[in-house]
């Protein structure tokens, strides 16, 4: 098993959940988290100074998949989430020891 982390632009939200809902995924996790990578944030004017604003809100999806649906998803993620810009995000595929469903304590495959 693997967990696949996407943090994808805040305008993806719906379309990446409607494409992996479309692919037939339907245990995932979505938060509203902020960051920076290699844009660093932009510059705005308050009050006539201009302020760095490095946290960019982001979305990030964690799901966690058997090993053989990995690249499908990946691939989903990653042609509903770009836009061709910096900033479209990143993708990340970590293993699983164990997943465990807390209300009929069945294990593996099975749990997810």
């Amino acid at each position: 098993m693997k967990r696949v982390t996407a943090i994808v632009r805040t305008e993806k939200l719906e379309p990446l959940k409607e494409a992996l809902f479309a692919a037939n995924v339907s245990g995932m996790t979505i938060s509203q988290v902020m960051g920076c990578g290699n844009q660093h944030g932009w510059s705005e004017y308050y009050r006539g100074s201009e302020v760095l604003l490095n946290m960019v809100p982001k979305v990030k999806f964690e799901l966690v998949l058997d090993d053989d649906a990995v690249d499908g998803v990946v691939d989903i993620v990653c042609n509903t989430a770009a836009t061709g810009e910096v900033g479209d995000g990143k993708v990340f595929v970590s293993p699983v020891e164990e997943v465990v469903r807390i209300r009929t304590r069945e294990r593996g495959s099975a749990a997810i």
